[in-house]
């Protein structure tokens, strides 16, 4: 009786901490060709993150891992390594690894449908045509998972969509781009401690 009362306690204090950590992945490719192309945004908002607070990102299995604790939570920062057409692997991985919610899950993306560097915080929705997105949805089974759209904009002709999209950011955006890493940096941290309802009150469509 008293073993079972302790391991329910145990089972309670886990379920608990697990709460407390999250899971925030950044969508891109690896390579030093792919760094500063649009579709790798989600890399670079958690370079941005991991160089403010000082942090290093380790090789891990599927990845590149960073953690950074804040206002007593934990976040995984995630950078696959998998390629973008095979995120999902990484993310079914380290969320079974780690034990983390379907709910305590950010992926971070490049949305063509979105101005450059407007903000949509969704719970759920398709892939969008996304690969990345597309892959995480058939490896989770699911598209219940909270996505960070980061807005690249679709100023390309008529079939240059793939060259736009792994093409390297202008001048004009590279001129704006710290001030809108600065509030992806910020996002991370109020899924977190603030919530997602609060945190797409606060952030959608800035």
């Amino acid at each position: 009786m008293i073993k079972w009362i302790a391991k329910l306690f145990s089972s309670k204090e886990e379920n608990t901490e697990n709460m407390k950590k999250y899971l925030i992945v950044g969508l891109g490719n690896i390579g030093a060709e792919y760094v500063n192309t649009r579709h790798n945004i989600g890399f670079k908002v958690l370079d941005f993150l991991a160089r403010k607070e000082g942090l290093d990102f380790q090789t891990v299995k599927l990845g590149a891992l960073a953690e950074y604790k804040f206002k007593g939570k934990t976040f995984l920062l995630l950078k696959p390594n998998t390629y973008m057409n095979l995120s999902g692997k990484a993310v079914k991985y380290w969320m079974d690894k780690e034990n983390i919610p379907l709910e305590n899950i950010l992926v971070i993306t490049d949305d063509l449908n979105l101005a450059f560097g407007t903000i949509r915080i969704k719970p759920k929705g398709s892939d969008g045509g996304h690969n990345g997105l597309k892959n995480i949805n058939l490896v989770l089974n699911t598209q219940n998972y909270t996505r960070f759209r980061f807005g690249i904009s679709d100023q390309f002709k008529k079939g240059q969509q793939v060259d736009y999209v792994l093409g390297e950011w202008n001048e004009e955006e590279n001129a704006k781009l710290p001030e809108r890493l600065e509030t992806s940096s910020e996002i991370i941290k109020s899924f977190g401690t603030a919530g997602l309802e609060n945190t797409m009150t606060s952030f959608n469509g800035k």
